[in-house]
């Protein structure tokens, strides 16, 4: 009888280990890494999907929090892990493009990481205190080129992804801005409802109940279409600056060379969770949006943003 050669053996039992382990995951709980502390955004998201995902996959998702190094710490956790599907990232434009821009992460997004499925995208608002003298960014634009290097803009913090907007209208518009950073967002927002800065890029997750009580004045909506809960305020884009875009993305990653079939499992279970009307609905409650965009069309979309923020960080001198 013929035998196999030695390496034709082991590929073939590799093979086989492959396609037994996809068609048996999961066999065990998953866990989902959130390089941030619990109660933001990010962790609250991981709890909503990861519910939802462990429902369908029939074993629990375990959320577990890894915060520090400005996301880098989980990130990097979930790059070095054992490429087989139960370890999973809770990525963010932070963790994916922002950070890795702007130092040395110990990962490189583009490569460590295989995207399994987009999750959602919340816009910034740009609001000003009521008594700020624009209302309209064609009218803060004419006042900056007025006023030189004169108005300021908070943040969160630099290298925020509301700092790094302010710098791409800034580039956009062709004008200059003063950036005034603050230890998060909260004391940022507080400076500008007590006009001590006028404007900022306020996540509309946070944005909207300001927005209704009157304390801030929205000007735009970073999204490339109008948001549904604020349908009279125009675009960035729609405000002269045609193809603008920033926010705040989510999505679910992996460890580079997990088997495809699992991230096509993986990514079939979000995309039902993610066409859920409830889901939809939830999500829409918190001032978000569902992206339903495919695995292949989130890669490359990430694989932009990289390339974006690499500029936006480069430009403003933000890289080190």
């Amino acid at each position: 009888m013929n035998k196999l050669p030695a390496a034709a053996l082991l590929l073939a039992t590799a093979l086989c280990a492959v396609s037994v382990s996809a068609q048996t995951y999961p066999t065990r709980p998953i866990t989902m890494v959130v390089p941030y502390p619990p109660g933001g955004s990010a962790d609250i998201l991981a709890r909503t999907m990861g519910e939802q995902l462990g429902t369908r996959l029939g074993q629990p998702v375990i959320i577990e929090n890894k915060a520090g190094a400005g996301t880098a710490i989980g990130a990097r956790f979930v790059a070095e892990a054992k490429p087989d599907g139960y370890t999973l990232l809770m990525g963010t434009v932070s963790s994916q493009a922002i950070n890795p821009a702007m130092s040395k992460v110990g990962y490189d997004p583009g490569k460590d990481f295989v995207a399994v499925s987009a999750l959602t995208s919340i816009p910034f608002v740009l609001v000003a205190n009521p008594a700020a003298p624009y209302s309209t960014v064609a009218e803060l634009i004419a006042a900056a080129k007025r006023e030189g290097n004169r108005i300021s803009y908070a943040s969160a913090g630099p290298g925020t992804s509301n700092h790094l907007a302010g710098e791409m209208l800034a580039h956009a518009a062709k004008i200059s801005l003063l950036h005034v950073p603050y230890r998060g967002s909260a004391p940022a927002l507080a400076d500008v409802l007590a006009n001590h800065v006028p404007l900022m890029f306020d996540l509309q997750t946070t944005a909207l109940p300001n927005i209704k009580a009157q304390k801030v004045k929205p000007l735009a909506v970073t999204g490339l279409q109008r948001s549904p809960l604020l349908p009279d305020v125009p675009t960035v884009a729609e405000s002269g600056l045609p193809g603008f875009e920033v926010g705040a993305w989510f999505g679910l990653f992996a460890p580079a060379q997990v088997p495809e079939p699992v991230v096509r499992q993986l990514s079939t279970a979000m995309a039902q969770i993610l066409q859920s009307p409830t889901m939809a609905q939830r999500l829409r409650d918190i001032g978000a949006e569902p992206d339903t965009r495919d695995a292949q069309a989130f890669a490359g979309y990430v694989k932009s943003e990289i390339t974006r923020y690499a500029q936006t960080v480069k430009a403003a001198g933000l890289d080190r």
